[in-house]
């Protein structure tokens, strides 16, 4: 891991974290620089008594075994995960964001999944067409109101049968680590990081959508303030597929660089995997735009990886870049467009300000 990359860690159990910068090299994120979150402490799960329950609004009920959930076709899926609190802190020059974790750009990664395919298992259970969404239910003990429930959501039926969501038990071909979900857990690429459930013990089918506390009352998009309540936004849309988004990577906030020509590069990302139209980086404030060049060209559910060059004379300098997609999607200008009362999904226009000294002096942070 390069000495510029630090962990930042959001709780004071460690249990959110992620690493900043990430390396432009680094494509796919190793495993133990992977960002981190969890809303309790890692479960110990013995993978010799773990089961996993499929039920609800199915024709046969299943419990599987690990042993037994290994003996469906194994499946590789390279995704992307992103934290619905995706560069929240950007939110906080808007206001406070009271209760919620401070997340920067660190809260994305890219990893290559093992497992077994949803769909395998919902068809062995024989799902009903009454059934609209699917249920996930993690062992972990998150305890909210009063109550200690498992952590969980749901997605809808359509996406649950497509042959991308995984119930993953490798990462980067190693078995999952204890803090990512450990025997098993569920990858829905595309879609926010909250319903890729951990440490998966339950899939119930059902014709609504899950009750779950982070579902029905967290990860909801709501951009009126409840007056009587602060934090309250059931009144709001559960979150679903990802944002685009663009983010720059190099140079990093308050760095020095010399004058001349200044490589510019980082990661965008379509809405729900649409593929990339346009990456564009604009150093006067949005007056012109460069092209960016893919760098990597990333999957249908991954990141892909740009870079541009622009030319800085001394001065302070505010990077910007936007990305459209295939669906036309265009990224707000500003976060203030975008604000909500969770601070959830801002993929405004990233900003970095990096300071561009004379070309004989030295730069660095």
């Amino acid at each position: 891991m390069p000495s510029s990359c630090r962990r930042l860690v959001h709780d004071p159990d460690g249990h959110n974290a992620g690493f900043w910068p990430i390396p432009a090299e680094y494509f796919v994120t190793p495993s133990n620089v992977f960002f981190t979150r969890s809303h309790a402490a890692t479960p110990q799960i013995d993978p010799a008594t773990w089961r996993l329950e499929v039920c609800g609004l199915v024709d046969r009920p299943r419990t599987f075994s690990l042993a037994e959930l290994l003996n469906f076709p194994e499946r590789h899926e390279a995704a992307t995960l992103i934290c619905a609190g995706l560069r929240r802190d950007e939110f906080l020059s808007i206001g406070p964001l009271p209760g919620e974790l401070p997340w920067g750009a660190e809260a994305a990664s890219t990893g290559v999944w093992t497992g077994i395919s949803l769909a395998d298992v919902l068809s062995a259970a024989a799902v009903s067409p009454l059934a609209k969404f699917v249920e996930f239910v993690g062992l972990d003990a998150c305890e909210r109101e009063g109550r200690r429930f498992g952590f969980g959501g749901s997605i809808d039926i359509a996406k649950a049968q497509c042959p991308e969501v995984l119930l993953a038990t490798r990462l980067n071909g190693a078995p999952l680590a204890p803090e990512r979900g450990f025997p098993v857990r569920v990858v829905v690429p595309g879609w926010i990081g909250a319903r890729s459930v951990k440490w998966l013990g339950q899939i119930r089918l059902s014709e609504e959508p899950s009750s779950n506390y982070f579902q029905s009352r967290a990860y909801r998009l709501q951009r009126e303030v409840n007056q009587n309540d602060l934090r309250n936004v059931t009144a709001g849309v559960a979150l679903t597929e990802v944002s685009l988004n663009a983010v720059i990577l190099e140079p990093i906030a308050d760095q020095k660089v010399p004058a001349g020509p200044v490589l510019v590069r980082g990661w965008a990302i379509g809405s729900g995997g649409k593929p990339l139209t346009s990456i564009e980086v604009s150093a006067n404030e949005g007056r012109t735009w460069t092209a960016a060049r893919i760098a990597v060209e990333g999957r249908r559910w991954t990141w892909t990886f740009w870079d541009a060059t622009v030319e800085l004379a001394p001065g302070t300098h505010t990077l910007m870049v936007r990305a459209t997609d295939s669906a036309g999607t265009r990224q707000p200008a500003s976060a203030w467009e975008t604000w909500n009362v969770k601070g959830y999904s801002n993929n405004a226009w990233h900003r970095v300000t990096i300071c561009v000294l004379e070309p004989d002096a030295k730069p660095g942070l």
